[in-house]
């Protein structure tokens, strides 16, 4: 299990704690050596360069302008808090586009995509709501059991998520293997998908795949 507390986070060449972010987390999903050469090696991404993250970035600043009017009746939401920052005391930290409460008592993150809804929930969309669900629980000690996504390129679309025990147990396990690559600095395998090497900006160091 991993500890409690950031101060057992610490690299050798830190005297801060560690703190993930939701992006960290994604940057692992998209390749463990994003981690490695970022948080262990303190090598800059330069990640401005990339069309898709200016586009999504442009969505989160738009978010309030393109938020569809039903939401409130459509999923029984009482109340929402827009761009809320929460840092965890493990280390983790984020800005949830909303934080939503329900008629049911219960409390879920709603997050916008710069994509279009292709009938299934890809693995990175699912856990950052389930990394979002963490941070919540942790600041408002609600239970969490949903979370939504819109996906601003199918007509602001929304699609509910649900979010099990296991979810967060399979967060926690990803998290602790993160946390073991930039406190050991252990070389981790690259990504199995060769395609995303050519759009990565760690392409022209890292060994052996492009």
């Amino acid at each position: 299990m991993m500890k409690s507390s950031s101060n057992f986070f610490k690299n050798d060449f830190e005297t801060s704690p560690i703190e993930l972010t939701a992006t960290d987390l994604l940057e692992y999903i998209f390749c463990p050596r994003f981690t490695y050469f970022e948080l262990y090696l303190k090598i800059p991404q330069h990640e401005e360069k990339r069309y898709k993250v200016e586009k999504g970035r442009t969505v989160h600043e738009q978010k309030n302008k393109i938020n569809p009017q039903y939401l409130r009746k459509k999923i029984e939401c009482t109340d929402r808090k827009f761009s809320v920052y929460i840092d965890g005391l493990d280390g983790c930290k984020g800005i949830v586009d909303e934080v939503l409460t329900l008629a049911d008592g219960t409390m879920a993150p709603l997050d916008y995509k710069y994509a279009e809804y292709k009938e299934t929930t890809f693995r990175n969309h699912r856990l950052q709501l389930v990394y979002y669900a963490k941070l919540i629980k942790s600041r408002y000690g609600k239970p969490v059991n949903r979370g939504f996504i819109i996906y601003t390129r199918s007509k602001n679309k929304i699609v509910e998520v649900p979010i099990h025990e296991r979810d967060f147990n399979n967060l926690e396990s990803t998290i602790s293997e993160m946390f073991k690559i930039i406190t050991t600095g252990k070389y981790p395998e690259p990504t199995a998908y060769r395609t995303a090497c050519f759009d990565c900006c760690y392409k022209n160091i890292c060994e052996g795949r492009v």
